[in-house]
């Protein structure tokens, strides 16, 4: 039977590659790069951007 659940829309800002690898330039004492993971501010690090009808207005 289909699933009929709608997508979720794609962060803009990082195109759906929330987090990525990246290397400092040293190695570990074992010859590998040593690597930090950074994730994207927008969405942090879901890769999925929020509706705007998700937010909810508190106060009046």
């Amino acid at each position: 039977m289909p699933q009929h659940t709608r997508p979720r829309p794609i962060c803009a800002h990082c195109d759906g590659f929330p987090q990525v690898a990246v290397t400092t330039g040293q190695t570990t004492p074992d010859g590998q790069r040593h690597t930090i993971t950074a994730d994207c501010p927008a969405c942090h690090g879901t890769g999925h951007s929020i509706p705007v009808r998700a937010y909810v207005r508190v106060g009046k």
